[in-house]
C-alpha cells in the first residue's frame, strides 16, 4: 500500500490549490505568505518565506513532495531540496490558460489520495466556465503600467502570468518588453518619465507583493497626471483555484475603472 503524501508547499496559491483539492491533512508545511484558506493554513506549520526557506525544519519534517516555483523560489534552495526529497515538483504556470494542466498535474501527482482527480476536474469546469464569461465581453483596448514594487518601482513583462491576465480584459503591459523564462528581466525597474507616461492610460498599483494603498495612489498621481488604480494583486497574480475569482474578479475591475 502507497504510503499517504506529506507535502510542503512553498507555494503560497499553491497552498491554497492544494487545500480545494482536499489534501490539507497531507500538508504538513507552508509559507509564512501561504495565508488563504486562513482557517486550513493556521495550525499548519511554517518553514519561512518563499525565498529565505528553512531547510534543516523541511528536513525534520520528512515530506515525500516539496512544491516550488520558477518564480516564487530561489533555485539554490530548488536544488538543495532535491538531495533528501523524493519528489520536488517544479511549477510554472505563464498564462491564465495553464490553469486547468496545473490542476491534473497535482491531481496526478496526488492520484493516490481519494477524491483529488474529481475535484480537479471541477476545478477545471469552474475555470472554463469563468474564462468563457469574461471572453464573451468586450472590452476597449487600454495600456496600463502595472507596478508591483517602490524603490526601486518595477513592473511586469509581458511575458508574465500578470501581463496576461491583464491582456485578457484587452489592457496591455508598458514597456512592451519580454523578460525569457526567469530572472529580473521578467520584473523590470521603471522610471516614471515623459516618454514612458506618453504611452500610459492608467497606472495599476498592485496590493501584493508591496502593500500599496490610498496614500501612495493619491501621491503618484498628483505625481504623474495619470489615473492610478489600486488593483488586487491575489485576484491578479495567484494561479491556481484563485485564478477562478480572480476572472470574475478582472472582468469587474475593468468595466468599473472605465478607463
Amino acid at each position: 500500500m502507497q504510503d499517504a503524501p506529506r507535502i510542503v508547499s512553498l507555494v503560497p496559491s499553491i497552498t491554497e490549490l492544494l487545500i480545494d483539492l482536499g489534501l490539507r491533512e497531507h500538508l504538513v508545511a507552508r509559507t509564512g505568505f501561504c495565508i488563504h484558506p486562513a482557517e486550513a493554513v493556521r495550525d499548519i506549520p511554517k518553514v519561512g518565506g518563499t525565498k529565505d526557506v528553512n531547510l534543516a525544519k523541511i528536513r525534520r519534517l520528512a515530506p515525500t513532495h516539496v512544491i516550488v516555483n520558477v518564480d516564487e523560489n530561489r533555485l539554490p534552495d530548488v536544488e538543495a531540496l532535491r538531495e533528501f526529497v523524493p519528489q520536488v515538483l517544479v511549477t510554472h504556470p505563464q498564462a491564465p490558460q495553464d490553469n486547468p494542466v496545473l490542476y491534473r498535474e497535482m491531481a496526478t501527482a496526488f492520484a493516490g489520495v481519494p477524491g483529488v482527480a474529481q475535484q480537479a476536474e471541477a476545478l477545471c469546469a469552474r475555470f472554463d466556465a469563468a474564462l468563457a464569461a469574461l471572453m464573451a465581453q468586450r472590452f476597449a483596448p487600454r495600456r496600463v503600467l502595472y507596478i508591483i514594487w517602490q524603490d526601486p518601482w518595477m513592473t511586469v513583462a509581458r511575458d508574465t502570468y500578470i501581463s496576461r491576465m491583464l491582456a485578457l480584459v484587452n489592457w496591455h503591459t508598458v514597456p512592451d518588453v519580454l523578460g525569457g523564462e526567469q530572472g529580473a528581466a521578467r520584473y523590470p525597474t521603471v522610471k516614471f518619465s515623459d516618454a514612458l507616461m506618453a504611452q500610459v492610460d492608467a497606472v495599476l498599483l498592485s496590493s501584493e507583493p508591496y502593500r500599496f494603498g490610498e496614500n501612495h495612489a493619491d501621491a503618484l498621481e498628483r505625481q504623474i497626471g495619470k489615473p492610478v488604480l489600486l488593483i488586487d494583486g491575489e485576484m491578479t497574480s495567484w494561479y491556481g483555484s484563485r485564478a477562478i475569482a480572480g476572472l470574475d474578479y478582472l472582468g469587474r475591475f475593468a468595466r468599473e475603472a472605465a478607463l
